[in-house]
């Protein structure tokens, strides 16, 4: 995989999107430290690929919640107890508007 700076793309656009085909994958960096991942792409793939990307980062963001649940010991709640917090948090809603 390869990176760039984002001075680097600012500078020299072209030759990074040029990359970016012929990589599939660029890490821009700011500061040393990666803000950004580039994929390259077409028009046949491009739906396919955005679903994927949403889909993995789906997958990691269930995954931190699961991972907290078990901190938290929350994962141990039952049905009554979850619903009841549900209702908890509905009803301090409702009074807040």
């Amino acid at each position: 995989m390869k990176f760039v700076s984002v001075r680097e793309l600012r500078l020299n656009p072209a030759k990074v999107w040029k990359l970016a085909r012929q990589e599939k994958e660029l890490v821009v960096t700011a500061n040393g430290r990666p803000v950004a991942i580039l994929t390259g792409t077409d028009e046949e793939s491009f739906e396919e690929e955005l679903d994927v990307i949403r889909r993995a980062r789906a997958l990691r963001a269930l995954e931190s919640l699961q991972t907290e649940s078990v901190t938290r010991g929350t994962h141990l709640l039952g049905l009554k107890e979850i619903d009841s917090e549900i209702q908890a948090v509905r009803k301090g809603r409702r009074l807040e508007q």
